[in-house]
This record gives C-alpha cells, structure tokens and sequence, in this order.
C-alpha cells in the first residue's frame, strides 16, 4: 500500500477559529463531560489470615460479575468495574474451602461445589453485603449488611467519595466466639471447630422465626432472642426478615464501593 504524504504548501494559511466556533467547542466539551459517567469500581478486600473464596450473586435481570466467584489469597484484593446501569445483588465470603481429588467444597458459603458460582446462591449460614448500584435521580449506591441468614465471617461495606450520608456498616464481631451453642455449625461432621453461627430460623425453622407465611409482614415479623443476639453484636446489621429498612444506605455517585472480609 503506497504511503501517502500530507503536508501544506507554502499558500496554505490554517484560518484563525471564530469566537463562535470557539464557543460552540467549549460548549461540546463541558456537555461530553457533563454525561459521561465515571466508572464505579468493586474492590473485595481479603483481611482474613487465609485464603476465602469471595461469591457474587446476581438479582434477577443483572448480569453475573466476575464469573460469580474466584480465590482470594489472605492480604490481597480484587478490584473490577460494575456495569453503568442498574445493577443488584449479595456478595459472600466461602470459607474452609479445599481441592481434593478434583472435588472442591467450602465448609460455609458452598455454591454447588464449584469455583465459580454464575449466579448461584450459597449455602447458609453466611455474612452478606446486600448492593444496588446505579438507581434513582441522584446515581444512587444503596448497601447493606445482613445476618439474617447467619454469620460466617466479619464483613463491612464501605462507599469512597460518594456524596451524602455515605457511612461504613457491617460486621466486625467474631460472633463465632460468643455464639449460642443451639446456633453453633460445626465442621466436620459437626464435631469439628464453629465455622458458623445459624439464624434462629435455620436453626429451628418455625414460621415465626422464618417470618413465612402469617409472619410474613412487618407487622407480624419480628425479632426473637436469637435475631437480638446478632443485634447486640453488630447493630448496623439486618438481623430478621422484616428489620428497620434504614439499616440499608444510600450514597449518591461513590467511586468505589468496597467490600472487606475480616475487618
């Protein structure tokens, strides 16, 4: 292919911009930059002094992220885009996780016994961070940590330069060290060391303390010992079905939303 030469000859004079075209470009720019939205960024964050495998479930309608799940050695994190639109959905940490003869299994927070969850839910008891991102007039992130599926590991949620009331919340307790004994998940075979602290519904699985069926309203769902255990130990949490929906935060357009395991 011939290379081609561009260049101006001597006559050529390049004509001095108008102020009105002057103007019309710096209008262009300032309405290019107005609707461009910065990117929002996930970061999972590993303070555990062992490897987790993190989870990420989708609602129904967002894509799956990241595959849905992947390791993630002690003292490290994982940081990606989510999608410029609605997006919501439950993150976890998998713990106890081991290979062994191609079979793979986590001791709390199990998908299916698989590495990579694509959309699977996990098994309970397990922390949760509850996330919607990018909804209502103001580039809304709203976030939330829940034990209402019990506890397996320290959690919170953190939103970076966000505007608004835009808190840290979640979990720092070791409830595992203080857990009831009729709550407490053993692993192995339910003799070995507590990985996990069950609800009150897992546990006995009453309508009741399950809110189903006629307790299924925030009339009639409410907390029990068991749910108040787990507010003692981490108030800024989701304890019941039905608990106070101001525990769930809204920051308007965050950078960067992280989520931290062990902190």
């Amino acid at each position: 292919m011939p290379i081609l030469h561009f260049s101006f000859s001597k006559q050529t004079k390049m004509s001095t911009p108008t102020p009105l075209l002057l103007f019309f470009t710096a209008l262009f720019t300032i309405i290019s930059f107005a609707g461009a939205q910065s990117p929002l960024f996930l970061t999972l964050v590993n303070n555990c002094p062992y490897t987790i495998y993190p989870a990420i479930q989708p609602n129904a309608g967002s894509p799956v992220l990241e595959k849905g799940g992947f390791p993630l050695n002690t003292l490290t994190h994982r940081s990606f885009p989510v999608p410029n639109h609605h997006w919501s959905g439950r993150i976890w940490a998998r713990t106890g996780c081991s290979h062994h003869n191609g079979y793979f299994h986590c001791a709390t927070g199990d998908c299916d016994r698989r590495i990579e969850c694509n959309g699977l839910g996990g098994a309970t008891p397990a922390t949760l961070a509850q996330l919607t991102f990018h909804h209502g007039h103001n580039d809304f992130s709203s976030y939330g940590v829940s034990l209402v599926d019990g506890f397996n590991i320290p959690m919170t949620v953190t939103p970076h330069e966000g505007k608004g009331n835009c808190p840290v919340v979640g979990c720092r307790a070791n409830i595992l060290a203080t857990c009831p004994e009729k709550l407490q998940m053993r692993y192995p075979g339910g003799h070995g060391p507590v990985v996990a602290c069950k609800s009150g519904c897992e546990a006995f699985g009453t309508d009741e303390l399950c809110c189903r069926n006629h307790y299924n309203s925030p009339q009639t769902c409410r907390g029990s010992s068991y749910s108040e255990f787990f507010k003692h130990a981490c108030p800024a949490t989701f304890t019941y079905a039905h608990d106070n929906p101001s525990l769930m935060h809204e920051c308007s357009s965050p950078r960067e939303v992280k989520v931290i395991f062990c902190h």
